[in-house]
């Protein structure tokens, strides 16, 4: 007996946009961001900052069909003072490095889905305390 899975046309859309951007650098995005994780947790006090990169890097692997909502668990003084200390230590070099890059793919038809992705990620990484990935 056969089983036909049917997938709807925004699934398939997203299964497609994933596998293009892996091919088109998200798979070095994602383990760049892995790497920097890794070396932040290697000291206690960047584990935190370490996380942050880890869900990053989870992002950036499988962007489409996900995104960044603020979790209610962790919206308290805590998340404001590591946000602070995040623009503070230069992290918000990776905001200005993702909105670079989508202002120059928003040049392009073709490449304005992935400039959506990048122009989310620069939002989450100006202030990533706080959000999770849904």
């Amino acid at each position: 007996m056969l089983y036909y899975v049917t997938l709807s046309k925004s699934v398939c859309m997203n299964i497609l946009g994933n596998i293009l951007w892996l091919l088109l650098g998200g798979l070095e995005i994602g383990l760049l961001y892995y790497l920097a994780g890794l070396l932040m947790c290697c000291t206690i006090v960047g584990i935190p900052f370490g996380l942050q990169l880890f869900k990053f890097g989870t992002y950036s692997f499988w962007p489409f069909g996900h995104r960044f909502v603020d979790d209610s668990g962790q919206s308290g003084c805590v998340s404001t003072v590591l946000n602070i200390l995040w623009i503070l230590l230069g992290w918000w070099e990776i905001a200005l490095c993702h909105l670079f890059f989508a202002v120059v793919l928003c040049i392009t038809i073709v490449g304005i889905p992935f400039a959506k992705i990048h122009f989310r990620i620069a939002v989450a990484s100006a202030f990533p305390f706080g959000k999770i990935i849904k």
